[in-house]
């Protein structure tokens, strides 16, 4: 079929093709979540997801950013580190600029070099090992929580002054996470004159702890801190107290998750875990609050409020930077601060926040936490 071209036909043709070039441009703005949606850590993932839709809904609400709307992408890493790298290949080959997680450390340490060398944001609202950023030199890589080496002095600080125990045991689960913080927690009681009878790693996964309970028993430990995840502490726990070990147990945010309870059973009350203070209770936070009660959603877990603080901080960097460029909202974030739900936050060069809040919680057996007095 011949067709036939005339000005005006051409000036039909050019102004349809401005329509779709308009609406190809001014669509959506894509940000991945990647964390664990499958495995025995899913719950973490959730919580990050809970955060990130909510705040791209709030967004999105408003408006948008520069006119565009935010759109979530969830990707499974299942907290594999050998994942990592896949994930981040995927975003990459996706074209997708911005990304909420990885949630695990060892999958984060895994993916931050494929975005860093690839020109993708990364903002984890749950990675606290120092490798992710130390030594790197990255310029794409961010954080919204705190390092282990900040969330470790206070873990132990706690312990030395609140505490007081005459024998610790740091046990940890040989991973980055939990090994990094272990390390860090034990440093700390040694220098705070705290004797740290043993420390030792036990392997993720396992289903039976009956001999390091043993060994915990006989160096005679009354307290015992554990790097690692809520399933191997709910294990710990719960045959600690069928084989009469007394003592009090510690974890970090990896412990402080709902699922322990079911694990741990009545062993469970008294664990204490440092987590993420506790930004629900700020007077400033009543609208955001509300905004999670409303879906349904929980905002006082470990990573809620820090994921939909990371997408704040892409959503403030992209205006910032007046366009969908991720080198320059990376160059925007590290030179200005962002207010978000967890505070004003700014960074340092590698990507770290500058301060961070953890607080001291006591569990309880009905799955409720409260601050430690």
């Amino acid at each position: 079929m011949n067709v036939r071209f005339t000005p005006m036909a051409a000036a039909l043709g050019l102004a349809a093709g401005m329509m779709l070039s308009s609406v190809a441009h001014a669509d959506t703005i894509r940000i991945a979540i990647a964390g664990p949606f499958t495995g025995a850590l899913t719950q973490y993932g959730d919580m990050v997801k809970e955060g990130v839709d909510t705040a791209i809904e709030t967004i999105n609400a408003g408006g948008g950013v520069l006119g565009n709307t935010l759109e979530a992408v969830v990707i499974d890493d299942g907290c594999e580190p050998k994942q990592g790298p896949v994930v981040a290949n995927r975003v990459v080959n996706e074209k997708i600029h911005y990304v909420v997680g990885h949630v695990c450390s060892g999958a984060t340490i895994a993916a931050t070099p494929v975005y860093n060398n690839e020109g993708v944001v990364m903002i984890s609202p749950s990675a606290t090992s120092p490798l992710v950023t130390d030594g790197k030199n990255y310029d794409m890589i961010f954080r919204t929580i705190g390092r282990d080496d900040q969330q470790g002095p206070a873990a132990a600080e706690f312990i030395a002054q609140k505490v007081k125990p005459q024998a610790v045991a740091v046990l940890h689960d040989k991973q980055s996470y939990g090994q990094g913080i272990a390390t860090a927690v034990k440093a700390d009681l040694e220098k705070a004159g705290i004797k740290v009878v043993l420390f030792e790693g036990i392997n993720a996964g396992d289903s039976d702890y009956s001999a390091v309970i043993t060994k915990l028993k006989s160096v005679g430990a009354d307290f015992v801190y554990y790097g690692g995840y809520h399933p191997e502490m709910g294990l710990l726990l719960r045959q600690g107290a069928e084989q009469g070990l007394q003592a009090k147990f510690m974890g970090p945010e990896g412990v402080g998750n709902p699922d322990i309870n079911a694990i741990a059973g009545p062993a469970v009350e008294g664990m204490l875990v440092t987590l993420p203070a506790d930004f629900t209770a700020d007077p400033a936070n009543a609208s955001v609050v509300k905004a999670f009660k409303d879906k349904n959603r929980n905002p006082g877990g470990a990573f809620q409020l820090t994921a939909y603080s990371a997408v704040e901080a892409i959503a403030a960097g992209i205006k910032g930077a007046g366009k969908d460029d991720p080198a320059k909202v990376a160059a925007w974030l590290h030179s200005n601060s962002v207010k978000t739900p967890i505070g004003e936050i700014s960074w340092n060069k590698q990507g770290d926040l500058k301060s961070f809040k953890f607080d001291v919680f006591t569990w309880h057996a009905d799955g409720s936490k409260s601050v430690f007095k």
